[in-house]
């Protein structure tokens, strides 16, 4: 396998790239993860089973665009490919440290603020379907956020859960009740990461970083909700969002309404105490 994808490696960077040292990474519940070196360069190798090289290709189409907007800093894309047993993914090598500290946290705050404010978007939803984890995340076009949402979102992941024999509510009825909720807020179709919790950010030499993406045409508030939902972010990072794009009223009513999609797709891969919070999530809005 590792011959397969030094080969492959060489044929991209057009010259032979010999694996010389190969260190297995911490982190990551879903591909393992590496670096590799030749003894010039290093690079980071996901890798996966050989039919996961899909969700591969929709996270490179995320970072393309995230780099095109030249306002957050992503992983460069080097490859994406597979041998005959694994799917693997390819980036350049940075050496990365948790983002806590004051002023880099201000400035990831101001750096996501422009994303979601770069570009014209007039619709909701993404050219293609994508991945947050390894569930899938459709992306239809929407003109209306309410409907998106609610049905992309929410009752997608409800379907989801009652396919596996969980049902926390009905699911038509609590498409109505998000729905409604949403229905008098009208924002501007923003470009998002998607799946932005303290996890998928870092610090490099060259300033703050963000991964795995899965990006969509979305509500900002989505973003900065999901920063909150499992902490790990610098209220100076919540300072420089303000100072280029401050939230508008609502935000912290929303914000339960926007997490519960994420609890929801906990439940889905991981189950135990997720159903238990998203019922109580689910109540909570219920009575909004």
């Amino acid at each position: 396998m590792w011959q397969a994808i030094s080969q492959q490696l060489s044929d991209t960077l057009m010259f032979e790239y010999q694996i010389t040292e190969k260190t297995r990474l911490s982190g990551g519940d879903i591909s393992e993860s590496y670096m590799i070196n030749d003894g010039e360069q290093r690079y980071f190798v996901k890798l996966n089973d050989r039919d996961f090289l899909s969700k591969f290709e929709v996270e490179v189409e995320s970072l393309h665009l995230l780099r095109e907007t030249s306002t957050v800093f992503v992983p460069e894309v080097v490859l994406a490919g597979k041998t005959k047993t694994h799917s693997f993914l390819i980036l350049n090598y940075l050496p990365t440290k948790p983002l806590e500290d004051v002023k880099h946290s201000f400035k990831f705050g101001q750096q996501l603020a422009r994303l979601h404010l770069w570009g014209e978007q007039k619709e909701f939803g993404f050219d293609s379907d994508n991945y947050i984890g390894s569930t899938l995340q459709p992306n239809q076009w929407h003109k209306k956020w309410c409907v998106f949402f609610s049905e992309q979102r929410i009752g997608w992941q409800l379907q989801l859960l009652k396919e596996k024999g969980v049902t926390l509510v009905d699911i038509d009825d609590f498409i109505d009740v998000v729905k409604q909720l949403l229905a008098n807020h009208a924002p501007e179709p923003s470009l998002l990461h998607g799946d932005l919790w303290n996890g998928n950010t870092a610090l490099t030499p060259f300033g703050p970083i963000c991964f795995d993406p899965a990006c969509y045409w979305g509500d900002r508030e989505c973003d900065i909700a999901m920063t909150e939902l499992f902490g790990g972010f610098q209220p100076e990072f919540y300072k420089g969002y303000e100072s280029v794009a401050p939230l508008p009223a609502g935000y912290d009513e929303r914000k339960d309404i926007y997490n519960l999609y994420h609890i929801l797709n906990h439940c889905n891969l991981f189950g135990g105490h997720y159903l238990e919070q998203a019922q109580s999530i689910i109540k909570k809005i219920i009575c909004y």
